[in-house]
Order: C-alpha cells, then sequence, then structure tokens
C-alpha cells in the first residue's frame, strides 16, 4: 500500500487550523471558510500529486516553507471570500489581511534562500513556489477590486492568462534565461498589492502605484514573449513531441517562473 505523504497532509491540517481561529477571532463566516478550505483541499491534493510524479517521499527544508506560504494564502482567500461573498459591506479585516500577506512576502524570500543553503533546489518546489506566489497575487487582486476597479484583478489574472496562451502556442512554455528583473517585478506586485490593501497612502497615489504595477508587469510579460517568439526555432518543438506521445515538461526557468 502507498504512503500517503504527510507534508501536504500537514499544511492542510495547518490551514484547516488558520481557518477556525480566523472564525474565532475575526468572524470568518460561512462563505469564507468554505472557500479556504478549497484552497487547502487543491494545495494537499496538487502537491500531493507532484511528490507522486517526481518520486519524492517527502517535501524538503524549502518545501515546508513554501507550504507554510500556502498555508497563509488560504487563510488572506477565505478572508477576501468572506468579504465578497457575504452580505457584509465593510470589506475583509483588512489588519488580518495584510498581517498574512506581509508574512507570506517575508518567507518568500525565505523559502529560496533556505533552498540554496540546503542545496535542496528542484523543479518541484520552484512550481510550488511560482503557483503560491500567483496565488497571492490573484486573492489580493481580487480583495482590491471592490474599491480601485475591477481592472486590477487583471494583475493576478496575468499569470494564468500566460498558461492559458501555452495550451494554444506550446512554445511559450518553453525555458527562458535566468532574469532578474522577473524576479524583482514579482516582488513588486505582492508589495504594492498589500500596500494598497494596507491603505498606506492616498487612495489616488496608491491607484498610481497599482497602474505603474500593472504596466511593469506587461512589460516584464511582453520581454519574455518577445525572447520566446525569435527564439522560437531553436525552442523544442512540443507540439511534436505531443503527437509522439512524450510530454513536455519545463525545467525550472520556464515563462511561468516568475521568479527566474
Amino acid at each position: 500500500m502507498p504512503k500517503v505523504p504527510t507534508g501536504p497532509l500537514v499544511g492542510l491540517i495547518s490551514a484547516l487550523a488558520l481557518l477556525a481561529v480566523l472564525a474565532m477571532t475575526v468572524g470568518l463566516g460561512q462563505p469564507g471558510i468554505i472557500v479556504g478550505t478549497a484552497v487547502a483541499v487543491t494545495v494537499w491534493a496538487a502537491l500531493s500529486l507532484g511528490l507522486d510524479r517526481s518520486g519524492r517521499a517527502r517535501l524538503g527544508p524549502a518545501d515546508r516553507v513554501t507550504l507554510c506560504r500556502a498555508t497563509l494564502v488560504a487563510g488572506i482567500a477565505a478572508l477576501t471570500a468572506d468579504s465578497v461573498l457575504s452580505a457584509a459591506t465593510t470589506g475583509p479585516p483588512v489588519t488580518a489581511v495584510v498581517a498574512l500577506a506581509i508574512i507570506a512576502l517575508v518567507l518568500d524570500a525565505v523559502d529560496g534562500w533556505v533552498a540554496r543553503r540546503t542545496r535542496t533546489c528542484s523543479a518541484l518546489g520552484a512550481r510550488f513556489d511560482m503557483e503560491v506566489d500567483a496565488l497571492l497575487i490573484l486573492v489580493l487582486s481580487v480583495c482590491l477590486a471592490p474599491s480601485f476597479g475591477y481592472w486590477v484583478l487583471m494583475i493576478g489574472a496575468a499569470r494564468y492568462l500566460f498558461a492559458a496562451a501555452g495550451r494554444v502556442l506550446p512554445w511559450l512554455t518553453a525555458p527562458l534565461p535566468r532574469r532578474y528583473w522577473r524576479k524583482l517585478i514579482a516582488a513588486v506586485q505582492g508589495v504594492t498589492l498589500t500596500a494598497a490593501v494596507a491603505g498606506v497612502l492616498p487612495p489616488a497615489l496608491l491607484q498610481v502605484a497599482l497602474l505603474l504595477s500593472f504596466g511593469l508587469l506587461v512589460e516584464s510579460f511582453g520581454h519574455d514573449v518577445r525572447w520566446l517568439r525569435r527564439h522560437r526555432p531553436s525552442l523544442p518543438d512540443t507540439a511534436a513531441e505531443a503527437r509522439r506521445g512524450k510530454r513536455y515538461e519545463p525545467t525550472i526557468r520556464t515563462a511561468l517562473d516568475w521568479h527566474g
């Protein structure tokens, strides 16, 4: 009988415990609990599947840090959903959302440092890190949309739209050269969105900051798309590989890897 990986299960239990704490402290309602639980279960299932496909039995040190971030994101998603889906018009509890987001952003720097320090970098860890980053940005975008306009959702949706485009144009999923700017832009999105939730500046200035952040994101994706298009003849023919029954597995540095 195959072993059930304990790492993802611990993450699921931790996320459910966080939701219980939020329910008792800030009054998290049923919509938030349902959405937060759905996020936690999805992370558990996807991470368990990733471990199985990679042939690994357990998470590495950096993966555990990323799992902590995923737990925090589940909490932020729950708080956001509760304010959007419930009848309340007061919005999510800003202090709780900002506190969880700041911790998640700090841990984003920690997991990469741990991976390099312990020499446990892996394709699974990089993908897990990327997906948690993308989910955090999406959730914060949803949190801000009612206040700053629904165009803000484009910041959170950018990574998913790019992934969808890769389904139609497989050359978009080919490996990209390392680019520090890509990593910096990803960090800017998280910090800007968190600052906007916290309301640290007047609304007009925050609106400008969000627009600039979105512009930088478009530039970053546009730069990668142009590079991939120019180098398309030398990139793997993923469509041909698929016809031969082979599956193209992106390396750690792909067009979807914001942290290049």
